[in-house]
């Protein structure tokens, strides 16, 4: 074999070596499954909840003040198209007839017909994900049925008890509320808990406050067509932290309009079917924000209906 020829093997050869070794680098980088916590994890980030963590949040309890977090849910709750909340009141009799036994009793019942992501909520594991796959690379096909979920359903979550952590974004920013568009990442996510003086730690629920909770109630159009929120980059920087949740007092964390017009949600799939981190939406963080709460006990019992992909909720924030 001439020289150039075996140059031109050799070269042939480290080019494959190369092409390889980059299409391996690319494919660690971009690989989100199997998850971190087990090929076979169903709750993902909520592994890193523990007695201990339960213990050292609840000792935050200073004043035995509660706060209502989640917000009224009704036919005027913030709600994105074309979800809608309906009740019927139905009476035992007729309303009018004979009562009941020699007590007299009687009573009302109630059908309920809504979706379950309007208001406070919380989004499963099995809400959004990439190209129909999802947390821990679940296929949609294999999991999802219009029956509900066969797994990552809300039913299965244990109870959250936690440190909750609140960063006030408008605060920070200087004003009473930020405009949508306004987007907080890595940096601001930083300066916001060092003004706050607290740490984010593994197992911790995050929760921004904007103001524009404000804006629902003086123009639900304008809430719901846009809202400040959590950044591509702010979403991975939270996640790599380890928390278990991150809401907002929006009816969707992340930044609206989005970063990159191209892409629809990001921070969605980015946060659940990749990282495994809950997400809470249409937190009403104002009463916290009012008296200057930066840590407290997170509580959230999430309702269990089986096959859920969401819930409505209103977890409490106790200092």
């Amino acid at each position: 074999m001439s020289i150039a020829t075996y140059c031109k093997h050799l070269c042939s050869a480290f080019g494959a070596l190369l092409i390889t070794l980059c299409a391996n680098q690319v494919q660690a980088k971009d690989a989100w499954y199997p998850s971190k916590y087990g090929a076979d994890d169903t709750i993902g980030a909520l592994n890193e909840l523990s007695p201990s963590k339960t213990k050292r949040a609840a000792e935050l309890v200073k004043l035995g003040k509660s706060y209502a977090l989640g917000v009224e849910t009704g036919p005027d709750s913030p709600a994105y198209s074309p979800r809608t909340y309906n009740v019927t009141v139905l009476q035992l009799d007729d309303g009018m007839g004979t009562p009941m036994g020699n007590n007299k009793a009687t009573g009302n019942d109630d059908l309920m017909t809504f979706w379950m992501g309007i208001g406070s909520q919380i989004d499963g594991l099995g809400h959004m994900g990439e190209n129909h796959r999802y947390y821990n690379g679940n296929l949609a096909r294999d999991f999802v049925t219009p029956t509900g979920l066969t797994k990552l359903s809300i039913d299965k979550l244990p109870p959250i008890a936690s440190r909750g952590v609140l960063l006030d974004m408008a605060k920070l920013m200087g004003q009473a509320i930020l405009p949508e568009g306004t987007a907080f990442n890595s940096v601001e996510i930083k300066a916001a808990a060092k003004t706050a003086n607290i740490t984010i730690e593994a197992g911790d629920v995050v929760l921004f406050h904007t103001g524009w909770m404000n804006v629902m109630e003086s123009d639900p159009k304008r809430f719901m067509a846009g809202e400040p929120g959590l950044g591509m980059d702010g979403a991975e920087y939270l996640a790599s932290l380890g928390v278990a949740a991150v809401g907002s007092d929006t009816w969707a964390l992340e930044v609206l309009p989005g970063e990159d017009a191209a892409e629809l949600f990001p921070v969605h799939p980015h946060l659940l079917a990749k990282n495994g981190v809950y997400i809470l939406e249409n937190m009403d963080t104002r009463a916290l924000a009012a008296d200057g709460a930066t840590e407290f006990l997170f509580v959230l019992g999430v309702p269990r209906f089986v096959g859920a992909v969401q819930a409505v909720i209103n977890p409490i924030a106790i200092r």
